[in-house]
Order: C-alpha cells, then sequence, then structure tokens
C-alpha cells in the first residue's frame, strides 16, 4: 500500500467509528425552531446561562415593535441587507458586516428599509432572556398592551 492509501484507510476507520458529541443543547432540546412573526422570523441557535444568540430576519419594508428589555442587552451584527436601527434617540443605518449595541432600559427599534430580507445574528446578555421581557412602546401589528 502506498502511504496515501494507507493514510486514506486510517481516515475511513476512524470516521466511521467516532461519535459524533454534540453539545448538550441540541441534544436535550433537538433541533433549533424558528418562530414566524408578522415582521419576519427568528431562530434560537444557542442558549445558555446569561447569553442567547439568535439569527433574525426582517423582511423588506417590515419593522419590530418600538421596545425595551429590563433584563437584558443586544447586540447586532449585520450579515445581509441593510438595518434601519433607532436606540434612544439616536437612529443609524447599518449594512453587511456592521454592527450596534443595545444597552438595557433602552428603546430600541429594527427595521428593514430595503429591498432584500435583512439577515442579523443578535447576542442577547443579561439574567433574563424569556421573550416577555418586551415592552412595546409602538407596534405595526396591534401587540402593544393599552
Amino acid at each position: 500500500m502506498s502511504p496515501n492509501e494507507v493514510t486514506m484507510a486510517r481516515y475511513q476507520e476512524t470516521t466511521q467509528t467516532e461519535t459524533l458529541h454534540l453539545p448538550s443543547i441540541i441534544t436535550s432540546k433537538g433541533v433549533a425552531a424558528t418562530e414566524l412573526r408578522p415582521w419576519g422570523a427568528f431562530t434560537v441557535l444557542e442558549e445558555g446561562r446569561g447569553y442567547k444568540i439568535k439569527r433574525i430576519e426582517v423582511k423588506p419594508g417590515h419593522r419590530l415593535s418600538l421596545q425595551m428589555h429590563h433584563h437584558r442587552s443586544e447586540h447586532w451584527i449585520v450579515v445581509s441587507g441593510t438595518a434601519r436601527v433607532t436606540c434612544g434617540e439616536r437612529e443609524v443605518l447599518l449594512s453587511n458586516n456592521e454592527s450596534t449595541y443595545v444597552p438595557q432600559c433602552t428603546s430600541h427599534r429594527l427595521e428593514n428599509p430595503g429591498v432584500i430580507p435583512l439577515v442579523l445574528i443578535e447576542v442577547q446578555n443579561g439574567e433574563y432572556l424569556g421573550e416577555d421581557d418586551i415592552i412595546r412602546y409602538q407596534d405595526d401589528y396591534a401587540r402593544t398592551k393599552d
């Protein structure tokens, strides 16, 4: 056998016998599920103590509610498309590979002013990361509490 054939045989043996060990988040909760919203969708990619990572997709011309969280901050990194971000009194446009930070207890909004879907990664940090930690001030889809 040539050295290349020996290497290939060893590779085939090890790949056939090794077990893939998935992170406990995947094995205990299954594959991440996407949750649909009127403005698009989000998928929780990973969650651990004090953090959650989401993939968020916003349809062209849509926006999330003007909102605030008591228990978490958020980092947003644009993967594709254009994001118009309102954070407190500041408004900024972000494109591919640009990011912003939303501090805890700060009103904020994310919208897609473009013609293609906006895709971003959101990293949440905080002691409580539940979806019920949302105070909505204004919402295009009538989800505010009167």
